[in-house]
């Protein structure tokens, strides 16, 4: 009886020394690079700043959710150049960065603008909000997304999603005057173009953490496909096949 008691009181020993480690490893962030996003519609406020301008938006959303490692790309020679001057001797030892610390990303996430449709709903006077020209017309905006998750180790695409958002509002006419337009800036995210942008990129973010962090078979997965599904027969309608 002695034995068996102190196998057990042994057992629970070891479980509060390596639980800890075990939930530690289970709990590892998914650690994901984002890369730029690219543009296959005719958007008349598509700049070539915009594409890196999204891929700061999504890379802020993830990190906001709390369960990703996201890693900054784009940076990578500002901290490469920080780790060099460590290594040069002319700073404190105890303060410099290491060598070799630099984390890899487990996946790359690539985004491409598909689909992007305006159509106006009803007149208004026209106003003009931070350079951005606004027809003062009700619009609806609609934006698509096509997400793919690519494995850095293999190369090998782990996932895709088109991801959908839209929103009515007053809207970018047609023939607006767009100077310098930028999504952080005040008048074109309050169009309705800005906000379909906003609520797609919030979109992704939500999608990445449902397949990568709760898992495909979770239940948040159900909703995905169910829109999925909807978008699937929606295109499928809108083709005439004679």
């Amino acid at each position: 009886m002695k034995r068996i008691i102190c196998g057990a009181a042994l057992l629970a020993v070891l479980a509060g020394v390596f639980a800890p480690a075990i939930v530690s490893a289970a709990r590892e962030k998914p650690r994901l690079g984002v890369l730029r996003f690219t543009n296959h519609t005719s958007a008349g406020w598509w700049s070539g700043s915009l594409g890196d301008e999204l891929s700061d938006m999504l890379a802020s959303e993830l990190v906001s959710m709390g369960s990703f490692e996201v890693l900054e790309r784009g940076e990578i020679e500002a901290v490469l150049g920080e780790q060099d001057l460590g290594e040069s001797g002319r700073l404190d030892p105890a303060t410099k960065a290491k060598i070799g610390k630099i984390k890899g990303a487990e996946y790359l996430i690539a985004a491409t603008v598909s689909s992007y449709q305006e159509g106006t709903k009803g007149g208004g006077a026209g106003i003009s909000v931070g350079g951005v020209s606004i027809s003062g017309k009700k619009e609806k905006t609609y934006i698509a997304v096509d997400l793919k998750v690519i494995n850095t180790e293999t190369g090998a695409i782990a996932d895709t999603r088109t991801i959908e958002a839209e929103s009515t509002g007053v809207g970018l006419g047609a023939g607006v005057r767009i100077e310098g337009v930028s999504l952080q800036g005040g008048g074109f995210s309050n169009t309705p173009a800005g906000k379909a942008v906003r609520g797609c990129v919030i979109y992704c973010s939500e999608y990445l953490d449902c397949s990568l962090v709760q898992g495909k078979d979770a239940g948040c997965m159900k909703k995905w496909d169910e829109m999925d599904k909807k978008r699937r027969e929606r295109t499928k309608g809108s083709i005439d096949i004679k």
